[in-house]
């Protein structure tokens, strides 16, 4: 477990490397998140989320690589959170470290996450930081877990 994992911010050379995670095709498989188009991704990344000073969003390295991401954002009354890592991460143990880090510095309670029923590993991971089972809902064919982490971290 030498990899050392931090948390910086997003910069727009960054999101080449995001788009290209988004679209890893067991990536989408696991998450049942359907990639966007280029433009309408920039776009996204653009305003809703670097243009929103409601999101928070932090940039993961490991070794000073480029890993992925973890984002914050409201959904009306709820405050969510999502992650994604290039498939070169997985299995590593870096999921569990950058979750950790981010969690210190997202400090709104309860915060929300949604995976994918089948998407055990997240699902395993949320729950590790203390996020329990609420509920499950579903976006179109797809069954989700809505998990929440009720207490900041002592």
């Amino acid at each position: 477990m030498g990899d050392q994992v931090r948390l910086r911010d997003v910069e727009s050379a960054d999101l080449e490397e995001f788009f290209t995670q988004e679209h890893d095709p067991e990536a989408v498989r696991r998450s049942k998140f359907p990639p966007r188009e280029r433009e309408a991704f920039m776009a996204h990344w653009k305003t809703r989320v670097l243009g929103d000073p409601t999101v928070f969003v932090q940039a993961v390295t490991v070794d000073g690589e480029l890993a992925g991401n973890v984002v914050a954002w409201w959904d009306e009354e709820r405050r969510f959170i999502g992650y994604w890592l290039g498939r070169r991460y997985w299995g590593r143990g870096i999921g569990t470290r950058a979750l950790a880090l981010f969690l210190e510095r997202e400090k709104a309670r309860p915060l929300y996450a949604d995976p994918f029923v089948g998407n055990t590993g997240s699902v395993r991971l949320l729950e590790k930081h203390g996020f329990r089972r609420t509920e499950t809902v579903r976006y179109g064919e797809h069954e989700h877990i809505v998990l929440v982490l009720d207490k900041a971290p002592v």
